[in-house]
């Protein structure tokens, strides 16, 4: 890695998620560095690891595994690996990280992280329908379409951009890019009674869809974009 290196690549899903190299294939040719966790760290939100030692694996000259979170990996990469990054970029998420979504994701949290150190930062996330399968050329397409736009746009100071793509098919409208606001409606509580104890049963799909709000304009199909404030 050379000192201007401008993206730190990073995730919640593990440094060999499709997710992430489908972020990296969108920058092309920008230099970028990736840190991001060994393995998955979905729904880890902020959690940081203390009073212990943080294994680093290199992969290449551009690519770290840290045992540890997403907003560790952000962490020791501004501190030691790469303090000298313009941007940090989280994701592609498998999977939306909409309204509440963002205290609960570690996709989320390593953009945060790295707003409280004044870094730019984007967090993107793919929403899957259920089961359904995930077409990644899909999700680059459209995520490009969204970095181009808010890598040029005004970030106001203690503030990061939260994007979610939405779970498009072949044949739909092409999706637009939508400002909006983070719902703030709470995820469907669902538990299902086991002899081991209760077991989260809540349906993602089933959440409210307030209008306006970013869970209403990533479920009806457009790409919901929220500025995220600490």
């Amino acid at each position: 890695m050379t000192p201007t290196t401008p993206f730190l690549l990073t995730n919640d899903d593990g440094i060999d998620a499709p997710g992430l190299a489908t972020l990296a294939e969108i920058l092309g040719s920008r230099p970028w560095i990736q840190v991001a966790p060994q393995t998955e760290q979905s729904g880890c939100g902020h959690r940081v690891t203390v009073g212990q030692a943080l294994a680093v694996e290199p992969r290449s000259a551009q690519a770290y595994g840290v045992a540890g979170t997403p907003a560790d990996c952000v962490r020791l990469a501004l501190s030691h690996l790469c303090p000298s990054v313009a941007w940090v970029l989280s994701g592609i998420n498998a999977g939306g990280n909409l309204g509440i979504d963002t205290y609960l994701s570690g996709t989320v949290a390593a953009a945060r992280e790295a707003t409280f150190h004044g870094l730019p930062a984007i967090a993107l996330s793919q929403y899957r329908k259920g089961s359904q399968p995930l077409i990644w050329a899909n999700t680059g397409q459209w995520a490009a379409k969204a970095l181009a736009v808010l890598l040029q746009e005004p970030l106001p100071p203690k503030t990061f951009w939260n994007v979610n793509l939405p779970h498009w098919q072949p044949g739909e409208p092409e999706p637009q890019l939508v400002f909006c606001q983070p719902s703030s409606d709470p995820l469907p509580l669902v538990y299902a009674a086991t002899p081991q104890g209760y077991v989260y049963g809540g349906r993602y799909g089933d959440r409210l869809q307030s209008p306006h709000t970013d869970v209403a304009v990533c479920f009806g199909g457009n790409i919901a974009i929220t500025q995220i404030t600490l």
